[in-house]
Formats: structure tokens, sequence, C-alpha cells
């Protein structure tokens, strides 16, 4: 059995029997009094949210106000201005923008079949983000209702080829995971870059671009909610086609119901959701993925909420419940002061991180016979190994030898000679001094990341995964931003600690996820879900960190978490250096173990390998690999993804090949992104991450419409 053809978690499909019961009396009055429940449990945190804030009006004085004391001439006087003004708007936003992500979650969950199916698994609010940003980059004046519309188009166009790379509805778990966030992944680059780019014109959508309810007044209120509820009374309509839907598109199409129409409006209507959220209050994370998740939970006991036409309004409702009381509590936590300037989306995301890692490690083992696509790939000859090797090895230095000279002033081979003798004019000196460092950077760097992709790929037996999707860079980009904005940028975060904060974090994030996966031994789509919630979990970690932080240097440290080589020093490359060095001869050892752990549980053990010590060495490489790298040329993706699946389809999938051209291709791509970042649009520069990102992201997307097959 493929990747493809996977078992999904256990919460993934919909059993009929519990999905479709009939509403009798009993079942009536049952969802009745849920979604009262709901409700009061709604108003009750409105209440509590409507005390929170940044002035020193209290409930008594909105008490005061709301039964007369309005005539200027009490202590409540002022809390009407603060009500109506500022409190309302807000709670007014997070009301809205929870019952549409709940609404839109539950929709994507039934269409899909998949209980991991959310606006943000789906690249859905990524899209919409990046719609926007382009919007405001350049300058286009839009009004509201416009702005909603750019966020439906980007939504739209990341759903829609989220779901056809991942093969569709009804895919299995992992794939549909893999394919979202990578997507997602590619389009917080694209974001990044008109961020970094477009500094002062982007720049009040970075707190937003995590989620941010603040608001104005009720003008993007009145504007939004009209969107959701149509949308909504739209999606009750489709609620028992959508009951139907759930016992298969075969089943459901005898039954009458048009499945292709039937899925195309609930997509658009969970979009228009997302788009309405998106435009009023910014992607709010992961609103879309629990509060379904919640409400199916609750089904176990009320079995009438299964049926959509509860399900949808139970799922809003919770979703507001979230929002509304995310918000409360983070400013009853921080103080309003202090929590103003934190985005309520880092608290949805984190939530939303838990529930995945817990959904997915209710999952089932997906069995010992799957076969990934890197077992498939033909072995090539000898010759055509020798012949690639030495083309890429000719890149590697050609790479290196024209980062070298190219720059803000191009030099020559010569003063390149003249500088390796001491002989250099002081400018050539200065110009190769600063550029040395970044070129060791970018090359090690890159190759450290191939390497460990290619050790990540081989024991989770999936050539889609890398460091990054384990959350093993994220890991390390919060321990590298802990010592940062905890010590100074400029003074006290010396190279050392960022390095050992980056390692730390690196081997905590893995050990967690290592942990939390391991169930009667350790199933590959396990660790790849739970790596993959473990990386937005450290993303939340990571924003809420830098918007604390020193508004300053935020730019600086934004853009070192976008992967950059900026003023390297050869101190922070050589850790690098030291683990690639010592990492190399153990690749070259397990080599035979990597094959054996390609194919697939059985096969090792029956050879005599000791499986769990070897995945386990094996991966702790590759944390420290990522770690070391990150520490260098901070957070990059997609160079563990595609360099080793570049490689395998070049010389076949012998790890004993693949291995040392997969580093060569690193070294290349990362060592000729930072060279495009310096040179293209001089003197600006673009981070080498997102530019590898920029490139990475259309192969992998011909990676998954490939493997569709």
């Amino acid at each position: 059995m493929t990747v493809e053809q996977q078992q999904p978690v256990t919460a993934d499909r919909t059993e009929p029997t519990e999905a479709r019961p009939r509403l009798g009396a009993p079942g009536l009055a049952g969802a009745t009094g849920a979604l009262l429940l709901l409700v009061v449990v709604l108003l009750g945190a409105s209440l509590w949210h409507l005390t929170q804030g940044t002035s020193a009006i209290g409930a008594g004085d909105l008490v005061r106000w709301l039964f007369g004391d309005r005539d200027g001439s009490g202590p409540g006087a002022d809390a009407g201005d603060v009500l109506i003004g500022s409190r309302v708007p807000r709670l007014a936003a997070g009301i809205a923008v929870g019952f549409a992500l709940g609404v839109a979650g539950a929709l994507f969950q039934s269409l899909a079949r998949n209980a991991l199916a959310s606006p943000d698994t789906l690249a859905v609010t990524g899209g919409a983000y990046l719609a926007v940003t382009v919007v405001a980059a350049f300058g286009v004046t839009v009004p509201i209702w416009a702005s909603g519309l750019t966020a439906f188009v980007g939504g739209s166009i990341a759903a829609f080829l989220v779901l056809g790379l991942a093969g569709g509805a009804g895919t299995a778990t992992t794939r549909l995971v893999l394919a979202g966030s990578a997507v997602a992944l590619a389009l917080q680059a694209g974001t990044s870059t008109l961020l970094i780019l477009f500094q002062e014109e982007t720049t009040s959508l970075f707190a937003w671009g995590s989620g941010s309810l603040s608001q104005l007044g009720l003008r993007t209120f009145q504007q939004a909610a009209p969107v959701v509820v149509v949308c909504t009374g739209a999606a009750l309509l489709l609620a028992r086609r959508l009951d139907l839907l759930g016992l298969g598109d075969d089943s459901a199409a005898v039954l009458g119901v048009p499945v292709r129409s039937t899925r195309a409006v609930g997509t658009v209507l969970a979009v228009l959701l997302t788009a309405a959220s998106v435009t009023l209050a910014g992607p709010i994370g992961f609103v879309g993925l629990f509060a379904p998740v919640i409400v199916r939970l609750c089904g176990r006991v009320l079995p009438a909420l299964n049926r959509h036409a509860v399900l949808i309004p139970a799922a809003g409702l919770t979703g507001a419940v979230v929002v509304v009381a995310a918000d409360a509590l983070i400013r009853a936590m921080l103080g309003a002061d202090e929590a103003i300037s934190i985005p309520t989306g880092i608290t949805t995301t984190l939530m939303g991180a838990l529930v995945m890692i817990v959904l997915a490690r209710r999952s089932r083992d997906s069995g010992p016979t799957r076969q990934t696509a890197a077992a498939r790939v033909r072995v090539g000859s000898r010759v055509r190994f020798l012949v690639v090797l030495a083309v890429v090895v000719v890149a590697t230095v050609a790479v290196t030898l024209l980062s070298l000279l190219a720059g803000d002033t191009w030099l020559k081979a010569g003063d390149l000679s003249l500088w390796l003798r001491g002989e250099a004019a002081p400018l050539i000196q200065f110009a190769l001094d600063e550029r040395a460092p970044r070129v060791a950077a970018a090359v090690l760097g890159g190759a450290a990341l191939a390497l460990s992709g290619a050790l990540v790929q081989a024991t989770c037996r999936n050539p889609l995964a890398e460091p990054g999707i384990l959350g093993i860079t994220g890991g390390a980009g919060v321990g590298a931003v802990v010592v940062v904005t905890g010590a100074g940028v400029s003074q006290a975060a010396s190279n050392g600690a960022i390095l050992v904060g980056a390692v730390t974090g690196a081997l905590v994030a893995f050990a967690l996820v290592y942990g939390l996966a391991w169930r009667h031994g350790l199933d590959a789509d396990r660790l790849l879900l739970i790596g993959i919630g473990t990386w937005y979990g450290a993303a939340a970690l990571t924003t809420f960190l830098l918007v604390r932080s020193n508004p300053w240097d935020t730019p600086r440290i934004y853009t070192w978490m976008s992967g950059t080589t900026y003023g390297r020093t050869f101190e922070q490359v050589l850790p690098v250096a030291v683990v690639l060095a010592l990492a190399l001869p153990l690749a070259w050892l397990v080599r035979r173990e990597l094959d054996l752990l390609a194919l697939d549980e059985d096969t090792p053990r029956l050879v005599g390998v000791r499986l769990e010590a070897v995945r386990l060495v094996v991966l702790v490489t590759a944390a420290l690999l990522a770690a070391t790298s990150v520490a260098a040329v901070g957070v990059v993706g997609f160079v563990g993804l595609v360099a080793p699946h570049m490689a395998r389809a070049l010389v076949g999938g012998r790890h004993a090949r693949s291995v040392p051209v997969a580093i060569l291709i690193g070294a290349v791509l990362l060592g000729g992104a930072d060279l495009i970042g310096r040179t293209v649009i001089a003197p600006a520069q673009v981070p080498a991450g997102l530019v590898v990102a920029l490139i990475g992201a259309p192969y992998f997307v011909y990676l998954l419409a490939r493997s569709r097959a």
C-alpha cells in the first residue's frame, strides 16, 4: 500500500450509524438543549469579555451605565463611550470570526471526511492572507467588501490547489495535511517576502497576520456579518446532503445526492466564511479545526449533534466561545495593557496544535506493507551516478565562486586570488571578508539541511517529509528567539548562546514529537502528523516572542526567522561544519540500514536490524544538523524536502549514492538562493530562506501532482 492509500486517523471517517441518527422527540430536545447551553456559555464569556480592557472601567461601571447612569453625572457615565467605542466592536468581531471559522471547519471536515481538514490545514487562511498582503504591498486602495473578495479569491485558489494535489475529498490524513502544510509554507514565504520588501506599506499586517480582534468600530463587522449569516443559512440547506455524503460518494449518489455540486457549493461557502473572518480579524488559527472536533466528540454522548442541521450551528457557537474566551483569557492573564499587542490567533493556534497532536495520537497504524515513492525509485547505473556527482560538484564550486564575486561591487577572479594571499586592496578585502562567511553559511547550511532531510525521509518512509515538517527547525527557531529576545539582539546574545538555544530547542521539539509518536512502536505517519502539530505550535510561540520583543528589533529578528546569511561570521558557521563532518561518516555507516528503513517496518527486523535504535540515532543526527543550520542561516524550509528527492530522481534510491548527491544539491540550492537574494534587487536583499521557498514550492507542487497516481 502506498503513502497515498494509507489509513486515516480513527476520527477521520464519520460512521454512518452515529452520523445520521433520526431526530425524534428526545433527540430534538437534546439538540435544542445543547444549542441553548452553548448560547448561555457564549453569553457568559461575552459578559466576561466586556469587563476586560485597558481603561479602569469595570463590571460595576458597566452595570450602572446599563441601568440608566448615562447623563454624565455618575461614576458610570464614561462606560458607554468605552463600551460602544472599543469593547463591543472587539466582542462582535470575536463572535463573528469564531462562528464563521467553526462553520467553515465543519464544512471542510464533512466534505473531506477528514477530522484534520480545516481552513488552516487546507491553506485557506494562508491564501487569503497572501492576497490581502499583495493588495496592501502594491498600494491598491479597495473598499472593505473588495478586501473580502480579495481574501476569497486567495483562499479559494489555495483550497482547490490543496484538495487537488492531495487527491480530492476523502484522501488519507497524512497526505492531506502534508499537502496543506507545504502549500501554507509556500504561501507564508510569499507573504513574508512582501512584508520584508514593503515594510512601510505592510507594517500593520505583521501582528494582524496572527489574528487580531482590534477594531476601530462596528463598520467592518456590519459588512462581514451578513456574509456569515447568509453562508451559514446556505450551509444548513445542505445539511441533509452532507449527512448522506458521510456514507461515501457512491452511496450518496445512489440516494440522489448530486455529489460534485454539493462538494463545490460547500467548499465555496466554507471559503467565503474564512474570507470574511480573515477580512475582519486576520487569520486566526485553528478555530476551524478544533471547534467541529469538540462538537463531534460530544456527539458520542449526544448523537443528535452529528446531524449537520445541529452540527453546523453548534460548531459555529463553539468557535465563537473559543475565540471570545481566548481573547478574554489572555487579557486577564497578562493584563489588558500587556495583552493589547498579543494577537488572539496565537492562543487559538496553540490550542489547535494541541488538538491536532491528540488526534494524531489516536491514529491507527497504517500497516507494515506500505511502500513509498522513495522505495520505488529505480537504481541508476554507476556511470550515471559518477556523471551526476561530477556535475553537482562543479555546480557547487561554481555557485561558491560566483557568490564570492557577486554583490554590490562585482569582483574578478584575480581579486579573489589576492584576497587569499592577503594582498588585496582594502575595499576588496572588506567585501570578501563580509561575503566569505555568508557563502560558507549558505553552502554548509544547505548541505546540512539536505542531509537532515534525507535521514528524515528514509526514517519516515515518506519523500514529502523534512526537518521543518517534523517540528525540528521550528523548535530550533523558538530556542534561538528565546535567547535573542531575552538577551538583546545587539548586545548579550552571543553566537554561542544562540547556538545553544537553537540546539536545545531542536532537541526538545524532537524529544516531544518522538515521545508523543511512540505507542507500542513508532508509526511513521503518526510521527509526521505530530511533527506538523508541533511545527504549528512552535510558529505560534515564535510569533508570541516576536510581538513581545523590542519593536525596533522585530523586523531584524523576523528576517532572520525567514532564513538569512546577513552579517554571518565564521564563528557561526563552524558548528555546522563540525556537525556535518561528524554526520557524514555516520550516514555512510548506516547506508544499508537507511535502504531497509525506506522499505517497510518488517524487512529491517527480518534481517537483524535494531530498528528503533537505528531510527533514534538517525533522527537525533537529523535534529542536530537542522539545529546548527538554524543557528547559522535561520529557519529555512524546502531544502531538506527538495534536495533528497532530486537526488533520488537523478541517481536512484540507494542511499550510498543519493545522500552525497543530495548534500551537494542542498549546498547549490541554498548557496544559489543566497546569491539571488543578494544581487537581484540590490542593494535591497531578500532572505535566502524565502528565495528557496519560492523556488521549492513549485517543485513540491510537482511532486504532489506526480505522486497522486
